[in-house]
C-alpha cells in the first residue's frame, strides 16, 4: 500500500507536526511527511523537520507584495511535493480562496476550540469566559470560510474553576498531539 503523502505548513515550533512524526515513526501513521513548510524562516519546527530528515522550506510572507501573491508562491512549492493532503499545523495565515480551493478535499486544520464554538484566535480564553463545561480542538477540511470546513474528528478537556487561558490550552494541546493523528488516520482509512 502507497503511504499517503503530506505537506505540513508550520508557522512556529511545530508541535503538532512533531506528533506527525512521532506517530508515522511509531507505525501509527501509514503516511509520509515530504516537505515542511513554514511562513516564518525562523520557525523552530524547521529544525525539527529537518533533523527528521523532511525536506523543508521557508517562504517568507514579507517577501510578497500581497496576499495572493503569497499564496501562489506557496501553492507552486506545495504543488512541487504532489501531497495527498496539506496539513496545516500551527499556520498562522489566512489562506486565499484561490488556494484553499485548489488544495479543495485535500486540506486540513486543527483548531483550538469545539467547533462551532470559537472560530479564530484567543479561544481558551473565550471559552472561560462564556463559562463554558467543556472546551477542546477540532481536525477539520479548511474551507473560504475561517474555522468552518466539516469536522473530521474532536477531542474535549473539561474547563476546571481555577483555569486560565495558559493552562487550559496546555490541556488542550495534550489532546491535539493525539488528536491530529487519531483524525488523520481515520481520513487515511476512509480514503483506501
Amino acid at each position: 500500500m502507497t503511504k499517503a503523502r503530506l505537506v505540513v505548513l508550520i508557522s512556529g515550533r511545530g508541535s503538532n507536526m512533531q506528533s506527525l512524526i512521532s506517530a508515522i515513526e511509531n507505525d501509527e501513521l501509514e503516511a509520509e511527511i515530504v516537505a515542511v513548510i513554514s511562513n516564518r524562516p525562523d520557525a523552530a519546527g524547521l529544525q525539527s523537520a529537518s533533523d527528521a530528515g523532511i525536506n523543508t522550506e521557508a517562504i517568507d510572507h514579507k517577501d510578497f507584495a500581497s496576499r495572493d501573491a503569497f499564496d501562489k508562491k506557496l501553492a507552486e512549492v506545495v504543488d512541487h511535493f504532489q501531497p495527498d493532503f496539506v496539513i496545516l499545523a500551527g499556520f498562522m495565515r489566512i489562506l486565499t480562496a484561490d488556494f484553499v480551493n485548489h488544495f479543495a478535499g485535500r486540506l486540513i486544520n486543527i483548531h483550538p476550540s469545539l467547533l462551532p464554538k470559537f472560530k479564530g484566535l484567543h479561544t481558551h480564553q473565550r471559552a472561560i469566559e462564556a463559562g463554558e463545561k467543556e472546551h477542546g480542538a477540532s481536525v477539520h477540511f479548511v474551507t473560504e470560510t475561517l474555522d468552518d470546513g466539516p469536522v473530521i474528528l474532536q477531542a474535549s478537556v473539561p474547563v476546571l474553576p481555577a483555569d486560565t487561558p495558559d493552562t487550559l490550552a496546555a490541556r488542550v494541546l495534550v489532546e491535539e498531539h493525539k488528536l491530529y493523528p487519531a483524525a488523520l488516520k481515520l481520513l487515511l482509512q476512509q480514503e483506501s
